[in-house]
């Protein structure tokens, strides 16, 4: 059986991309975000963004760059920041609209995405604000004997979406060595096409070589590209690859707060000219300062 070699480079999966998606992102908060492919995405010229993210600093530099024209998300956390400090200033100037669903509801939305339903019934956000805060959400009643009412979630259907793993192989095989899925199996299946970016390309056979069958989360069939990006996760965690750089998202927090010092940390780290090596060295040399 011949085996599509799907690999591309992250400039190379932006180009697919235009102005105007659903762009989904994988990862946590401030846990394997693929930071890679929204730098890359940063560096282009791709705007009016409708992003769907269990959110952290992925939502915070689109935010920032203004590229985002609505969110729909449960969170935006930095987790040991709890709030990601420039969503935090989008939502105060009014820079972007907000769907603010509950944890629940955002995973039943995925779900029924990746099952082409139009929506899920689900228990979460019955007796909370979260009706009032989205009017525009309906509620269903089982026809069964309980008639118990629901929140019908709608489907997080999107254009591409965005994830990062530990490893995969070249035809789209994706695995996470990690405490947790983070639902990225979910957003590739609920995209029209999806893009796994990780810290290594390997052989398929090496993906179950010392790992369990379980640990293969993303499969080919839902994925159009491969990246290989080591540190593509950074600053955010990839365990058991490295932790999250949390003196690096200080900096960046700190940073976020006077538009002068961001303006100095964008040119640094973020430059338009740039790219994820230069991004690398710069973060390199900034830790070096600091010891």
């Amino acid at each position: 059986m011949t085996v599509t070699d799907k690999t591309m480079t992250a400039d190379e999966v932006v180009s697919r991309l235009s102005s105007g998606m659903t762009i989904g992102i994988g990862g946590w908060g401030s846990r394997r975000k693929p930071m890679a492919l929204v730098r890359a995405l940063l560096r282009s010229r791709i705007t009016d963004l409708t992003v769907v993210s269990y959110g952290g600093p992925d939502v915070g530099l689109l935010a920032a760059a203004g590229r985002i024209r609505k969110l729909v998300a449960a969170f935006a956390t930095l987790d040991s920041i709890p709030l990601e400090p420039h969503f935090r200033a989008a939502r105060q100037r009014g820079g972007l609209e907000l769907t603010e669903v509950d944890e629940a509801m955002f995973m039943w939305g995925l779900h029924a995405a990746a099952n082409r339903l139009p929506f899920l019934p689900v228990r979460a956000g019955i007796g909370s604000d979260v009706m009032r805060v989205n009017p525009g959400l309906r509620t269903v009643r089982s026809p069964y004997v309980d008639g118990e009412e629901f929140v019908a979630m709608p489907a997080l259907r999107m254009d591409a979406a965005l994830v990062h793993l530990n490893r995969a192989d070249r035809s789209g095989n994706g695995q996470y060595l990690g405490p947790d899925p983070y639902f990225d199996d979910l957003f590739c299946e609920a995209a029209d096409t999806a893009y796994v970016s990780c810290e290594r390309l390997v052989e398929t056979a090496e993906l179950t070589a010392r790992a369990a069958p379980q640990t293969l989360l993303v499969k080919r069939h839902s994925v159009t590209g491969v990246v290989e990006t080591p540190h593509g996760a950074h600053f955010t965690s990839c365990v058991p690859d490295y932790p999250r750089d949390e003196a690096f998202q200080k900096a960046y927090a700190t940073a976020a707060a006077d538009p002068a010092a961001w303006a100095a940390f964008t040119a640094r780290f973020l430059p338009a000219d740039g790219s994820e090596k230069s991004y690398r060295s710069a973060v390199r040399t900034w830790h070096e300062e600091q010891k």
